[in-house]
């Protein structure tokens, strides 16, 4: 078998966004050395108030700076900045499993994937909070009926990317919602991706969430239907034809009925109503073929782009032992 501190590609990068973890990220930066000793580690800060740059500093980290706020406005600049084969995204909060990096790497390369996503697996009740757990089913769920295959735990904040990936992603979102325009990119972009368990642990004590439940999860369902709408326009514009449709139908029913006994409109603004609904029905329907179209040649374009970036690919180590290959 191969082994996983061993690449041809010496260029594996782990980016670590972070916004106020100074009790946290000298960990961070010491576990991923310790894994990946051939990695670089950069720390992108976000206008953070307490020492977590010195700290990173002095952990040897190459800190960079983002005076953008918001998760998403990091990830931006990281991929934008940073040049690897491999880049390794992690959280600053010190919640993952550093060890389970060049078993995700080894992957990544080994079977030519874009994306590997770490999948959260805790027995710790504070680790994995019962409205953060549920929010995620849920918005997985949303984003699996939508987009089709997608993952387990499509919040996880633990990912290895290709190059490929990284240099064809553009990202839009600002916030904690970034998780869910990445996985959209490679479901669009049908990218070959897989997911690993890792052991999540709760916060060491003294560092806190960023994460608000209620407003990011809002935040994070109003993404996914912006997403709907413009890499599924067809879909997304049908549905407001078929209500439409079925609001002007519902009301023009009773009228009709009563204009079959009596041979009158007696309700001339109910049947203007149903008119106007039909009617902007087939606007909304025509909308969705005409950006169906652009939609598509729009996917076609950052395939392109996709494709530019050359893979990083390693040939996976013979099972055949020397001795066995001396013989022979």
């Amino acid at each position: 078998m191969p082994r996983h501190d061993r690449f041809p590609f010496p260029r594996v990068a782990v980016l670590v966004p972070c916004y106020n973890e100074a009790t946290t990220i000298a960990a961070i930066v010491r576990d991923f050395r310790a894994a990946l000793p051939a990695a670089r580690i950069y720390v992108f800060d976000n206008n953070s108030t307490d020492d977590t740059v010195r700290i990173a500093q002095a952990a040897g980290a190459v800190v960079r700076h983002v005076p953008a706020q918001g998760k998403g406005s990091v990830v931006r600049r990281m991929f934008a900045d940073v040049e690897a084969d491999a880049y390794i995204m992690v959280d600053g909060d010190d919640t993952y499993d550093a060890s389970a990096a060049p078993r995700m790497v080894a992957r990544l390369l080994q079977e030519g994937l874009d994306m590997v996503v770490g999948s959260r697996v805790t027995h710790e009740q504070a680790a994995y909070r019962f409205g953060h757990r549920f929010g995620n089913r849920l918005l997985t769920g949303c984003v699996s009926m939508l987009f089709g295959r997608t993952f387990s735990d499509i919040l996880s904040g633990y990912r290895v990317f290709s190059r490929r990936y990284v240099k064809s992603f553009a990202a839009h979102s600002t916030g904690f919602e970034i998780e869910t325009e990445l996985t959209v990119h490679a479901l669009e972009l049908r990218m070959p991706v897989m997911e690993v368990e890792t052991v999540y642990k709760s916060r060491p004590e003294g560092s806190f969430s960023k994460l608000s439940t209620y407003r990011d999860g809002a935040r994070i369902l109003l993404t996914i239907l912006r997403l709907f709408k413009s890499e599924k326009p067809l879909g997304f514009y049908s549905l407001g034809f078929v209500i439409c449709v079925l609001l002007s139908l519902g009301l023009a029913v009773p009228l009709v009925l009563t204009f079959l006994e009596t041979g009158l409109v007696p309700r001339l603004p109910t049947a203007v109503l149903c008119t106007a609904l039909m009617l902007f029905g087939i606007v909304l329907l025509t909308c969705g073929i005409i950006l169906d179209a652009v939609t598509k040649g729009r996917i076609e374009q950052k395939r392109f782009a996709y494709l530019a970036v050359p893979a990083a690919w390693i040939e996976p180590e013979p099972t055949t032992n020397r001795s066995t290959a001396a013989a022979a």
